[in-house]
């Protein structure tokens, strides 16, 4: 399994325009071969986080570099994001709990 952290501020002035082509992103990623799973998160100063899995590193690579994300990834860098960083990362383990 491996494990995108993607965090990110968006500009104010483009976020409902940046919602719609984030959803878009989203149903294509769903689509893609080896998807299992995304979760998001907001903070209140404005920082998101997205946790995105993919069942291989070769199946994350098809999805980092479709053509319709790669052009989503060109228009984050010039209209909605203000900052972004991006960890990758394999799983070395995993546990779980649940009551």
């Amino acid at each position: 399994m491996v494990v995108t952290i993607f965090r990110s501020r968006i500009r104010p002035e483009n976020e409902t325009e940046y919602q719609v082509l984030a959803g878009k992103m989203l149903e294509l990623a769903r689509s893609m071969p080896g998807f299992v799973s995304y979760r998001f998160y907001s903070s209140e100063d404005g920082e998101r986080c997205s946790i995105v899995e993919f069942e291989s590193d070769e199946e994350l690579q098809a999805w980092r570099d479709h053509p319709r994300h790669r052009e989503a990834q060109r228009l984050g860098r010039e209209r909605y994001y203000t900052e972004y960083a991006v960890c990758v990362a394999d799983q070395l383990r995993t546990s779980a709990f649940q009551n």
